[in-house]
Formats: C-alpha cells, structure tokens, sequence
C-alpha cells in the first residue's frame, strides 16, 4: 500500500481532486462542512421555516427581532404579498426586504434555521436585487474638520445655501430638517 510520501501515492492524486475540484467552483471542504451542518439542522423535507428567522439566518439582517419588527411594519414581503413574521417560507418564494433605503430581492434556495457565516449564507439564496447607489452619489451630511469648533453664522449661511435651503426662515428651515 502506498503512503502519502511515495512519488506515485495517493496523496498527489488526492491533491490533484482537490486542485480539480476548486477549479471545478466547488465550494471549499470548510464551506461545504458548513452548509452540511446548517441543512442539518434546518427543517427536514416537507417542512417550512419562520421568515423572520430565515432573513436573520442568512443575514439580510442583524437579529431577528429586527426582522419581526420589518415583517410587522410591512417592510417584508413574500411573492408579492405583506408577510407576518411567523409566514412560512418554502424554496422557490420570493423575498423582498425594504430597509435603510435599499430594497433586496432575494430567491430562497435553501431553509435554514440557524445563522451561519456569510460565505454559506450567500448559498442559501439567489440575490436579485438592484445595485446599491454609489456612496459618492449620497452626499456626506455637514463634515468638520476636528478642532474647528461650533460652527459659525457665516458656516451655517453657507450650509444653507449648499442644503437649498436658502432664504427660508429659521422656522420654516427647522420644519424643513425634520424627519
């Protein structure tokens, strides 16, 4: 029997699987040990999971109270339809998140149960979502440099006039910067 150290053993041949198998885009073995355990202890075949705790499980969002919260105020929908948080999922919906802005479509692949990491939560779904705006389109909010101090009323004007909100009064301004 030959050793991993002989010059023709199976350990080349085993390297040479592996070189294959990457460059074949299989998953890494750590990745798929992942998404092994994670099907495993997701739901068995016929069986459905929570949607607030599928979007938290692939991380669309960061606890799963968060996602109720989303399913209750209607910025969760499922193939269309507004979804409580305990709707149950199946592969195949489609799951549309609205939040900070931005709305993700995502295309269910797999249920899962428990959060995993990012590379074998990106597996779990088809993302159809549009690109996100770029960040220099979205304009930095009144940036100071340290050590300048307050704001003067000659820096205010000026933050005013680049806002547009020049010429109204103090109150019709204040009106105009609340959320």
């Amino acid at each position: 029997m030959a050793s991993e150290h002989d010059e023709g053993g199976s350990g080349r041949v085993a390297a040479a699987r592996d070189d294959a198998a990457a460059t074949a885009g299989a998953p890494d073995p750590k990745t798929a040990a992942a998404i092994a355990a994670a099907e495993a202890a997701g739901p068995q075949h016929g069986e459905s999971v929570r949607v607030d705790s599928w979007i938290w499980a692939v991380r669309l969002i960061k606890t799963r109270s968060l996602g109720a919260t989303a399913c209750r105020g209607g910025h969760v929908r499922v193939n269309g339809e507004r979804v409580k948080p305990a709707h149950s999922l199946r592969v195949g919906d489609e799951v549309r998140l609205r939040q900070e802005g931005r709305e993700r479509i995502v295309v269910v692949k797999r249920l899962i149960r428990k959060r995993v990491g990012a590379p074998v939560a990106v597996q779990c779904y088809v993302d159809n979502s549009p690109p996100p705006p770029p960040r220099e389109a979205v304009a930095p909010a009144g940036i100071r440099d340290r050590g300048a101090g307050r704001p003067t009323k000659r820096d205010r004007r000026e933050m005013d006039r680049l806002r547009g909100l020049e010429g109204l009064s103090s109150s019709r301004r204040d009106a105009a910067n609340r959320p």
